[in-house]
């Protein structure tokens, strides 16, 4: 009996390693095949905290694994991939997401499968409004907080007559709305008097041109990123539109995008961005380092974005102590977690960061686009208040 004891003891203890060294397993799902520009910056963000959370031992004695896939755009291609992960791979965490509608359809399968989700790019303020539930949280500064950024430089213009130019869809409808919202609410007397909706990826430039100059704006609020930017761009410096006609734009001071602009970038447009080679702070200045000193590239701003996701999620579990969903969601809210542009955090009522962006405007310097005049705004001074929060966001989801 003593001899059987004694041998359970050994198989014990033999097991207990093996079960010490299961990794913890995160679910990466993106579109990496149709949005390159962003989303390989991005996989090599992440791919740079893991290395480096793992070079430290860790965490809670496991190694980070990350499992990535493919949605290529597509919201029902990531549908089927997080059932995948969840159910046969096993992973204890959900995250990322381009495009607004994917990032609103993986937060509709955490919310029904009680998975966490961290949205790492979709902007939409649906997904933590109207469509928010308790076990999604979203890191980028959200449509609403940058058109509050970029409303800040437009209410100072002479302006009147504005025109919008997004594409149809989620993330375009409601960076509109926020900006309609926000800049009417500073700016009682402006009014907009063209709306323009090419669908994403196809923008016919010329004609959306057209009828958005046919209703003589003042300026113009452009929502438009990627190979529609670059087309619209052309065209209307081509026409010279840009830059007699003032552009407030969001994300186009991203390097992802002023690449492709290259000697096109139009001068003085007011954006948000990321002018990575002019900010010396000591948490950007050893990310960047890192960053290149393993890639042999300078950073985008996928790359922030993809290297602040998985540290906002390290830093949850650390606080958890656990990868117990449940546990985590609570760690979560008000979680204090570091970045690349500072520290940040998830506000409890809704579970979006206050990580902010650069607001800036376009140049060219040696033939390239660059932001000049920036600055950094903290997404804590562009969030709405409670109240506000309140009124759209679902109760279920502020339990």
């Amino acid at each position: 009996m003593n001899r059987l004891i004694a041998v359970g003891w050994l198989f014990a203890a033999a097991a207990a390693p093996v079960v010490a060294q299961t990794p913890i397993k995160i679910g990466e799902i993106n579109s990496y095949s149709s949005i390159p520009q962003f989303t390989q910056p991005y996989r090599q963000g992440w791919q740079l905290a893991v290395e480096e959370i793992n070079a430290q031992g860790g965490l809670l004695g496991r190694k980070v694994e990350v499992i990535a896939r493919d949605d290529a755009g597509k919201p029902d291609e990531a549908l089927r991939h997080a059932i995948e992960l969840t159910s046969k791979e096993k992973v204890d965490i959900l995250a990322g997401g381009f495009l607004s509608n994917v990032g609103l359809a993986l937060a509709d399968h955490a919310a029904k499968n009680k998975r966490l989700f961290i949205a790492s790019e979709p902007l939409t303020d649906a997904i933590v409004w109207e469509k928010g539930n308790r076990y999604t949280f979203r890191l980028r500064a959200s449509t609403y907080m940058q058109a509050s950024m970029l409303v800040d430089e437009a209410a100072k213009m002479p302006a009147k007559r504005w025109a919008t130019i997004a594409p149809n869809y989620e993330y375009g409808q409601s960076s509109v709305a926020s900006f309609k919202e926000l800049l009417k609410a500073k700016r009682p007397d402006v009014e907009f008097v063209s709306e323009q909706w090419p669908a994403l990826g196809k923008i016919d430039a010329g004609s959306t041109l057209t009828a958005t100059m046919a209703a003589k704006p003042d300026a113009v609020f452009n929502v438009t990123f990627g190979a529609d930017l670059a087309k619209l761009v052309r065209e209307g410096n081509q026409r010279n539109i840009f830059p007699k006609t003032p552009v407030v734009s969001m994300l186009s001071g991203e390097p992802e995008y002023l690449e492709v602009l290259k000697d096109e970038t139009p001068k003085g447009w007011i954006v948000t961005g990321y002018p990575w080679d002019q900010i010396d702070t000591r948490e950007h200045a050893s990310f960047a380092a890192n960053y290149y000193r393993k890639f042999g590239e300078n950073p985008k701003l996928g790359s922030v974005v993809g290297y602040a996701t998985m540290q906002s999620i390290f830093a949850g579990i650390k606080k958890a102590g656990s990868v117990d969903n449940e546990k985590l969601v609570m760690a979560m809210r008000g979680l204090k977690f570091s970045t690349p542009f500072g520290p940040a955090e998830f506000r409890a009522i809704d579970q979006q960061s206050t990580m902010g962006a650069y607001v800036g405007k376009l140049d060219l310097v040696g033939g390239k686009g660059t932001m000049v005049q920036w600055r950094y705004a903290d997404g804590k001074n562009h969030l709405p208040a409670d109240a506000y929060v309140k009124n759209r966001r679902p109760a279920e989801a502020i339990k």
